[in-house]
C-alpha cells in the first residue's frame, strides 16, 4: 500500500471533515468518560470504546494525504473540541441533562475534565502521527505503523489524560480509583485499536486508494 496524492480541493475537503470527526469524538468521548462501567469486576467507563476512532482517522490521513496535513487537522480541532466539549459536558454531566441555566455557574470539575481532554488529545495525536510517519517508512507491513502509534499514542493518551482530569478529584470515586480506571481502559482501548481498528484501516485504506484510482483513471479518460 502507497500514499496516494489528493487534488488540492478535495485535500481541503478532507481535513475539514476530519477536523469534524475528530470533535465529535472528543465531545462523545468526554460525555462517555463520565460514565462507569465495571468489566469482568474491574473500574472502566465507556469513553474506552469510542476514542480509538480519533486513531484510525489520524493514522488514515498521514497515509493518504501526509504527516504535516494530519498535523494540521490536530491543531484545528483541539480548541474547538475544548469549548464544544465543557459545554457538552456540563449540560448532560453524569449522564442527564442539566438544562441551559446549568452553563450560568462555571464547572470546575467538568473543565478539568474538558482541559486533560485537550492535552491527552493533543500529545497523544501527535505522538501517534510521529511514530506512525516512522514506521510506515521503515515497514513494509501496512498493519505494523497503525499497530505502533496505538500502543505509543494511546499510552500517552490515556496516562496524561487521567492523571490531569482525576489526581485528587473532586469525585470521590473517580480520585480513588482513577489509576485503575486508567490501566483498564488502556487495555480496552489497545484491545479496540488492534483486533478491530487497525483492521478496518487496513479495508478503509484499500477502499480509498481503489476509489482514487477509479477517479484518476476516470480523470485521465475524460
Amino acid at each position: 500500500m502507497t500514499s496516494i496524492s489528493v487534488a488540492q480541493s478535495r485535500g481541503s475537503f478532507y481535513l475539514a471533515l476530519l477536523v469534524a470527526f475528530h470533535v465529535l469524538i472528543i465531545i462523545a468521548s468526554n460525555y462517555l468518560v463520565q460514565l462507569p462501567i465495571d468489566l469482568f469486576g474491574f473500574h472502566s467507563t465507556w469513553g474506552a470504546f469510542s476514542f480509538p476512532f480519533i486513531f484510525l482517522a489520524t493514522d488514515l490521513t498521514v497515509r493518504l494525504i501526509g504527516k504535516s496535513e494530519a498535523r494540521r487537522v490536530i491543531m484545528r480541532a483541539m480548541i474547538p473540541a475544548l469549548i464544544v466539549s465543557y459545554i457538552v459536558s456540563v449540560l448532560f454531566h453524569e449522564g442527564r441533562f442539566n438544562g441551559v441555566s446549568a452553563l450560568v455557574e462555571f464547572n470546575t470539575f467538568v473543565f478539568r475534565i474538558a482541559f486533560a481532554s485537550f492535552a491527552a488529545y493533543v500529545l497523544g495525536q501527535l505522538l501517534d502521527v510521529q511514530v506512525f510517519d516512522r514506521m510506515r517508512r521503515g515497514y513494509v507491513q501496512w498493519w505494523i505503523a497503525p499497530a505502533a502509534s496505538s500502543v505509543f499514542g494511546q499510552a500517552l493518551d490515556t496516562a496524561a489524560f487521567f492523571s490531569i482530569a482525576f489526581w485528587q478529584s473532586s469525585n470521590p470515586f473517580m480520585a480513588e480509583h482513577w489509576g485503575e480506571i486508567a490501566v483498564v481502559d488502556y487495555v480496552i482501548k489497545l484491545a479496540v485499536s488492534l483486533l478491530l481498528f487497525v483492521p478496518m484501516y487496513g479495508v478503509a485504506l484499500s477502499a480509498f486508494i481503489r476509489a482514487m484510482k477509479r477517479r484518476d483513471a476516470l480523470s485521465a479518460v475524460a
